[in-house]
């Protein structure tokens, strides 16, 4: 008796659009070689719905459930989350390997567990051993976690049916598979089904489910791009590899504000909470060095202070370099050209290196004006004032008011910011601040006036 082979489909990986042949340009969203074949999911055998069994009900009739947040015990993961986890919900944490994202998730568990919910923590990676050696280390008893070394979906959720868990922790969602599509753990077609019949799970049962996803070359999550639409929530595990600090970013939350962030440091015993990222991220920097400013950022509603660094040398050889790291190479373009037509700076001679220290990366246009005079202070080989902060947005709004409490709050007692900035309200404090019509103005002020 012969078997007929699957029947395999072509799934683009930037929309989750499924098509029958493969083709170099997805017809749905117009992505390049995003296709990727998968064997189509095989029919369901259970009985089709009856008729009128399904009924809708006006939303004002809905009933609100009270049932509270979970606390993980570590107050900025809470932070980043909305206030807890959210009892039912899906979360998914991305991170490049060996970034820390098994680590945080088994100290959360940890103190949940500690807290009085259950906990089944599933590693399909790791042996139950490994984990174990893994949480000896930590300063946080995770002993009384559930531990699960499984990757079929079916088992783990016959285990998570007995055991009843308040959370349940899949490390990773990549390596588990079911025995309802056809093909290896990890690709498009186990990927999306799986997360699709744990979303089902955590809804009907009120479990909270916490997915590790393995990410890209480019950054991404890897998998359809359906997995992120799937979840509640996207957690991405951020940091340099030399470094020791690692930056928890929310970009997608449906119970709580999007982009916040949570910064961790990471020591022998597992990693450490930072309440003042400020702080961190100043704490060695050289304020009487040339080429280094400080700028106020917003990451989500949070003020955090982040210094810039800056250094312009003369080309060795060919076109001068233009590098950046932490900040987009294509912005840096603009502002070199602001710097030459409305500063008198030409860069043409020059390479040109610019880094946000901590490894963040900046997006917000309030860091142009820190890079900008940075960028100066190498040229002049002239230091800013020490107590000197640089937010360069128009328009800033009442996030004015927090930037400069935060920079006050450090010991930063004045303020550059771009003109139009001076009737709003300062609240209390002894902070100057001075407003800039354009940039030669500043440097004028900065390095022609002072250094008179």
């Amino acid at each position: 008796m012969r078997t007929r082979a699957p029947r395999t489909i072509h799934v683009c990986t930037a929309c989750g659009a499924e098509h029958a042949k493969w083709a170099g340009q997805c017809a749905t969203c117009g992505a390049w070689n995003a296709l990727v074949e998968a064997d189509a999911p095989r029919a369901s055998r259970s009985p089709a719905p009856r008729a009128g069994a399904a009924s809708a009900m006006r939303l004002a009739e809905v009933s609100a459930s009270a049932t509270p947040r979970l606390a993980t015990g570590m107050p900025e993961l809470d932070f980043v989350l909305g206030g807890g986890i959210v009892p039912g919900s899906l979360v998914l944490v991305g991170g490049e390997p060996g970034i820390g994202k098994s680590t945080l998730l088994l100290q959360a568990t940890a103190l949940v567990q500690a807290a009085g919910a259950t906990v089944l923590y599933v590693s399909g990676e790791e042996s139950p051993l490994q984990v174990k050696l893994r949480a000896e280390r930590l300063r946080e008893d995770a002993g009384a976690v559930q531990i699960l070394g499984e990757t079929m979906l079916e088992r783990i959720l016959e285990v998570a049916e007995r055991t009843r868990p308040g959370v349940l922790v899949i490390d990773s969602i990549q390596t588990i598979a079911t025995d309802g599509v056809e093909g290896a753990p990890g690709n498009v077609g186990q990927v999306r089904e799986c997360a699709a019949r744990l979303m089902r799970y955590a809804k009907a049962t009120g479990v909270a489910v916490l997915l590790v996803g393995h990410v890209t070359k480019d950054g991404g999550i890897a998998g359809p791009k359906t997995l992120e639409h799937m979840v509640d929530t996207v957690l991405y595990f951020e940091g340099e590899g030399r470094g020791d600090h690692r930056v928890l970013r929310a970009t997608k939350n449906r119970f709580g504000s999007v982009d916040e962030i949570a910064v961790f440091r990471m020591t022998t015993v597992g990693l450490v909470p930072i309440a003042n990222p400020s702080s961190l991220f100043l704490g060695d920097r050289n304020a009487r060095a040339s080429g280094s400013a400080v700028t106020a950022l917003i990451e989500g509603t949070r003020p955090l202070l982040v210094e810039v660094q800056a250094l312009a040398s003369k080309a060795g050889f060919g076109t001068p370099q233009r590098v950046a790291t932490g900040f987009d190479t294509r912005r840096l373009a603009l502002l070199l050209a602001v710097l030459d037509k409305r500063a008198g700076l030409s860069f043409a001679q020059l390479d040109v290196f610019v880094n946000v220290v901590g490894g963040l990366r900046m997006v917000e246009p309030a860091g142009d004006l820190a890079i900008a005079t940075a960028l100066a202070s190498s040229v002049y080989d002239r230091a800013l004032p020490s107590g000197a902060v640089c937010i360069g947005e128009i328009g800033l709004g009442g996030e004015l008011d927090r930037r400069l409490a935060e920079a006050e709050q450090l010991g930063f007692d004045c303020a550059f910011v771009a003109e139009g900035n001076a009737d709003r309200p300062r609240g209390r404090g002894t902070m100057r601040v001075r407003e800039m019509r354009d940039i030669a103005a500043l440097f004028r002020a900065l390095f022609v006036d002072a250094g008179a």
